[in-house]
């Protein structure tokens, strides 16, 4: 495999050319390691009640919810860790073996679920055991988003990064649909018993196959251009978190701010919302993944619109647009949802997903422009994991609980509100990064 460099001048950053057979081989392996990231964690959000049942049967449904969510939320404390480990790997020995290495402990763990003994089974240790296990998943998957971004932004031709690096988001989106379809067949085709007993674990026994022809094609890459550079001119840094921490807590802040919409966003409206539908609006399993699923198609080809048109008008613009159009159409949304009839909520979970794409759709690309070569990796993958930790992961559990204190559906909403805002402050702190060469 071969690449040209574009070079203008000794010491400036500068665009390389890679074959359209390349770039192909490329979104395809960064593609699949990301759907299977995120389709075992809808699985986990859709399959929420039956896992509630389970692995923790002697409480109260809404509680045994609350511990389900809970541990959904703790195996996250561990991404920020994982982003760091893995961002040092892929600056220091290279983006595709930490790629590599990641995806086969996110399959292995994620086929380690389907196997778990229930409570009724070995008693407390079945939940003890699930948290050891998605705790392994978490920190696995804390690489996985940042690398794939990485290794796509870095094959990229400039002015194309925004749409090409948006298949991140769409894998993203594609594992929860494939996750949703998974569980709306289940609900539909398997009684409650057999759902309690195998159905919730089919899913997860998918992810080991998958992630064995993910690893396949990513070992037939080479690493990117820009990693391969960085080599040859012997500017890999020994220590890349220390350099990140000491010269680039500004780009830190910045990348955190902004994510936090959208973690809030993306848990609320793609993982949570079909078991926000059932406990709190009445409606089917079945019709409640159908739904979702019908919202993530259109979510998913607006994602690829979303990051072409950040190329062309930039990633800042896009990303303070979004964080506008969540703090003043998020309540009005979630207020059309109670008593609405099913077409109105598929509309509901359309435009909400519209929204999150302005978002989703710029993030990676913007994340990846902001940190030079040395520590994009470290830098993407800590700041995306902590943010994803704090708000991203604990959403679903905080809206569930808010929910509960408050005794208003629209609880939630005011949630993803606040996120808004913040992500709003980042972006007025941030330069525009569209249009340039990546940073060396």
């Amino acid at each position: 495999m071969s690449y040209v460099s574009a070079a203008s001048a000794a010491g400036v950053p500068h665009d390389v050319e890679v074959s359209p057979a390349v770039l192909r081989k490329v979104l395809g392996a960064s593609f699949i390691g990301n759907f299977v990231e995120w389709f075992d964690y809808a699985s986990y959000g859709y399959f929420a009640t039956v896992i509630a049942h389970a692995f923790f049967p002697e409480i109260a449904p809404q509680a045994a919810l609350l511990a389900t969510f809970a541990v959904f939320a703790i195996s996250f404390i561990i991404r920020p860790i994982g982003g760091i480990v893995w961002g040092s790997i892929g600056d220091k020995i290279g983006r595709r073996t930490a790629l590599s290495w990641s995806i086969l402990i996110m399959s292995g763990a994620t086929t380690v679920i389907a196997l778990l003994p229930s409570y009724a089974q070995i008693g407390i240790m079945a939940p003890i055991l699930l948290l050891v296990v998605r705790m392994v998943q978490g920190f696995s998957a804390s690489g996985e988003y940042a690398g794939a971004t990485s290794f796509i932004a870095e094959y990229s031709p400039t002015n194309r990064r925004g749409f090409y690096t948006s298949m991140v988001p769409a894998s993203t989106a594609a594992g929860l649909l494939a996750g949703s379809l998974m569980s709306a067949a289940l609900f539909g085709l398997l009684t409650e018993d057999q759902m309690q007993s195998f159905g919730w674990r089919l899913p997860f026994l998918l992810a080991l196959p998958l992630g064995l022809v993910g690893l396949y094609i990513r070992l037939k890459l080479e690493d990117t251009p820009k990693f391969r550079e960085l080599e040859e001119s012997h500017h890999v840094e020994a220590t890349p978190v220390r350099e990140l921490f000491t010269t680039y807590r500004r780009q830190i802040a910045i990348a955190f701010g902004v994510t936090c919409l959208n973690a809030v966003g993306f848990y609320l409206i793609l993982s949570y919302m079909p078991t926000y539908l059932i406990t709190e609006m009445g409606m089917g399993q079945t019709e409640s993944f159908i739904a979702t699923s019908i919202s993530l198609f259109a979510y998913i080809f607006l994602i690829f619109l979303m990051g072409q048109l950040s190329d062309r008008f930039g990633r800042k613009t896009a990303l303070v647009t979004a964080s506008i159009l969540f703090m003043v159409l998020t309540v009005p949304l979630f207020s059309l949802l109670d008593g609405a009839s099913f077409a109105m909520i598929v509309l509901v979970q359309i435009a909400f997903g519209a929204l999150l794409t302005i978002n989703d759709g710029t993030l990676p690309c913007f994340l990846s422009e902001i940190f030079p070569t040395k520590v994009r990796y470290s830098g993407f993958a800590f700041s995306f994991n902590a943010a994803n930790a704090l708000f991203g992961g604990t959403a679903p559990f905080v809206a569930t609980w808010l929910i509960g204190v408050t005794g208003s559906k629209l609880a939630p909403a005011w949630y993803l509100v606040a996120a808004a805002a913040v992500a709003l402050i980042a972006m007025l702190l941030a330069r525009e990064t569209a249009g340039k060469p990546l940073e060396d």
